[in-house]
């Protein structure tokens, strides 16, 4: 049995959204949330959402391309390169691909909690969904 595992990027998607890597389901990891999401120029790579009350912090990373992030009504141009932490589990965020290719890599979990998948991730990789 080997101590580690490994997979490309290409090779991790979620069957019925292209957009979406799903790396803590693909690895199985429990003790964070980690996932990837690409769109080129114009989509939305980081769909607008708030975590909400309870919801966890996330930190995006910006993987390639480039992309226009909204939180709470600021903006921030982020260049492959970027990191973008948020504590607030209210604040409202969505970011843009503003080059094609674009790859954001989010992290999530709380502080003093153990990690549990959100409610949506279970549900949009169940069969049924």
């Amino acid at each position: 049995m080997s101590a580690f595992t490994a997979a490309h990027l290409d090779d991790i998607a979620a069957e019925k959204w292209p957009y979406w890597a799903p790396i803590r389901h693909h690895f199985d990891i429990r003790s964070f949330g980690i996932n990837a999401w690409r769109g080129g120029d114009g989509e939305d790579v980081i769909k607008k959402h708030a975590e909400g009350e309870g919801g966890h912090e996330e930190l995006y990373f910006v993987f390639s391309g480039r992309a226009q992030f909204t939180v709470s009504d600021e903006e921030l141009d982020a260049p492959a390169g970027t990191f973008v932490y948020i504590s607030d589990p209210l604040a409202e965020r969505n970011a843009v691909a503003k080059a094609a290719d674009t790859v954001v890599f989010s992290l999530g979990g709380w502080a003093g909690k153990a990690f549990e998948p959100s409610e949506w991730e279970t549900q949009s990789l169940s069969p049924d969904a």
